[in-house]
């Protein structure tokens, strides 16, 4: 989670999935909600998805109503962050006063890791388990005061972090892939729409993969029509595994017995 002010602080230590950290966040810390205020999130595909399933939205109106279009800093990629309230703290706007997060079952990714924070190296080919993790320490925090101790590995279960990570893995992919790239190698504005349609809109993604001529296009398996047909998470991988195709002309599709081209 970045902070739009300079009240957090990076500990200057990369931790693995075994590394351990006292914290604990509730209702009786004296500064609970107060790191829902001047933030800046990143909103991830699975977040869009369960948000505007929970509130009972198209993606297109959750988009329009709960986020900002942002580029992706180094990668020239589209991406939405969480629009804050026009408020004097700037605050989310699930979050209320005496309640806290009205929307917890179904909060997004980053604040699921908070205090923690996630870095990928470089992508490869060979890219396996190369992310490191890293304390958030805030200077209003109390939560470092608590006894509560616990592994990177445990929090990541204990929040449900890690299948946040596992549903968005090929998106995460593709924007470590993006980000290595050198900086004069570009995406033209069609592709980033795509990127944009398959990343965010998952309704008007149905729509297309359904109702234009994309299906008489590529030779996919019957099974997997009818699981993207009915399960939006598994839409939402093939979109992945679609956009890699799109942006980085990967010969996935055609190594894919399930999504390759129609001769």
């Amino acid at each position: 989670m970045e902070k739009s002010n300079n009240a957090s602080r990076v500990e200057p230590v990369q931790l693995g999935l075994n590394s351990r950290f006292v914290f604990e966040c509730h209702p009786g810390v004296s500064c609970f909600t107060q790191c829902c205020r001047g933030i800046d999130i990143i909103l991830t595909p699975y977040d869009i998805l369960r948000l505007k399933t929970r509130l009972g939205l198209t993606s297109e109106a959750f988009l329009a109503i709960y986020t900002e279009l942002k580029f992706l800093e180094k990668t020239d990629l589209p991406i939405v962050t969480l629009k804050l309230l026009d408020d004097e703290k700037n605050s989310c706007p699930f979050v209320k006063d005496g309640q806290g997060c009205i929307i917890y079952e179904d909060r997004p990714t980053t604040c699921r890791y908070y205090p923690l924070g996630i870095a990928s190296l470089s992508y490869t080919k060979e890219r396996e388990g190369d992310e490191f993790f890293f304390v958030v320490r805030e200077s209003h925090c109390k939560g470092f005061d608590e006894q509560k101790e616990w592994t990177v590995k445990e929090w990541r279960r204990d929040q449900g972090v890690d299948i946040h990570d596992e549903i968005n893995a090929g998106w995460t992919e593709l924007v470590v892939m993006k980000k290595s790239f050198p900086a004069n190698i570009t995406i033209n504005e069609k592709a980033k729409q795509m990127f944009f349609l398959a990343s965010y809109n998952i309704d008007k993604f149905k729509q297309f993969v359904f109702e234009s001529s994309f299906l008489t296009r590529y030779e996919i398996e019957d099974s997997v029509i009818e699981a993207i047909k009915k399960d939006d998470v598994a839409l939402l991988r093939f979109g992945f595994k679609w956009i890699k195709s799109v942006l980085f002309q990967s010969d996935e599709i055609e190594e894919n017995r399930s999504f390759k081209l129609k001769k």
